[in-house]
């Protein structure tokens, strides 16, 4: 089969298709021909060298998205069967590739509404979402009417984050350029901050909730808008302990794990029209392509997703 692999670490000229073996399906396994994945910020800091313990050998296949056509399910596979439209963030990066075997306890069927684009740029980013906002942020699970500042509320995490929030009721304030307001009002922000003109710790207050997604100074001034008892959850590096204590308030980072019935519940929010993709652009599943994308996505100005298109 076809893939985009890296043989050694660097920059996105080491992106390079190759022709590789197709994988198995194991017995508690789909093998998902895969229509389209998508480009997350975790690929080009693998691709970097950045984070080595992701790589256990090379060539390595990255991409951690994959939306396809089951292909073989294995032996004790009962939930899904050949032909089915499924997505999911495999345990293990490998989706630049027209086959991936991925566990099938985390894959989830795609709604018919959803083109497999859309659904290609859903598993790693909003989970990631999900898991900050209501495992960390315990965002839902107390009064109406909560409060969450969603940083960057215009990339991949973003755009999902402040969907899945109004959709628990929540209130969101969110940061971004000028030139993102409308799209972020369009997807339910209430109170929208101009980070280039404006000081969030100044104007926010009494907040349940904050996703950082930027690290230093803006995580550091994050704790002043918390309310005694609420939460700082990064997608970045570890808050400092002594302010959070300082504020009343938890704070942690994390990583996202793959998990079939969060999954769902997205699909689901995605069936109602609760959660929309904001693709920014499409490209092919090719050593040019990929490289693109990749170079697009370093920029930190991405709107949404990038797409990668391999059928």
């Amino acid at each position: 089969m076809k893939a985009i692999v890296i043989e050694e670490f660097g920059g996105a000229e080491q992106l390079k298709e190759q022709e590789v073996a197709k994988p198995t399906c194991g017995v508690n396994q789909v093998l998902i021909q895969t229509y389209a994945t998508s480009v997350n910020p975790v690929d080009f800091k693998i691709r970097q060298g950045d984070m080595k313990e992701a790589a256990e050998n090379f060539p390595l296949i990255l991409g951690g998205d994959v939306a396809g056509i089951v292909a073989e399910a294995g032996s004790n596979v009962t939930r899904f069967r050949e032909g089915d439209r499924v997505f999911a963030r495999p345990r293990q990066f490998g989706t630049y590739a027209e086959y991936v075997a991925v566990d099938a306890d985390i894959i989830a069927r795609i709604p018919e509404q959803l083109s497999f684009e859309e659904a290609a740029a859903i598993p790693l980013a909003a989970m990631t979402a999900w898991q900050a906002l209501v495992d960390h942020g315990r965002l839902g699970k107390g009064h109406k009417g909560q409060k969450v500042l969603i940083h960057a509320g215009a990339g991949g995490v973003g755009t999902y984050a402040i969907q899945i929030a109004k959709s628990l009721g929540a209130e969101v304030a969110s940061t971004a350029s000028e030139s993102n307001e409308a799209l972020l009002r369009s997807l339910g922000v209430d109170h929208f901050i101009n980070y280039k003109k404006e000081d969030f710790s100044e104007i926010l207050s009494d907040y349940d909730v904050v996703l950082d997604t930027m690290g230093g100074d803006i995580q550091r001034d994050s704790f002043k808008v918390l309310k005694s008892g609420g939460h700082l959850v990064s997608l970045v590096e570890q808050p400092d302990e002594k302010l959070a204590r300082e504020a009343g308030v938890t704070a942690n980072v994390f990583m996202m794990e793959p998990k079939g019935d969060q999954l769902d519940q997205l699909a689901e929010l995605a069936a109602e029209g609760k959660l929309k993709s904001i693709i920014e652009g499409t490209y092919p599943l090719t050593q040019q392509g990929v490289r693109e994308a990749h170079e697009k996505s370093e920029t930190h100005h991405t709107r949404g997703k990038l797409v990668i298109q391999v059928q």
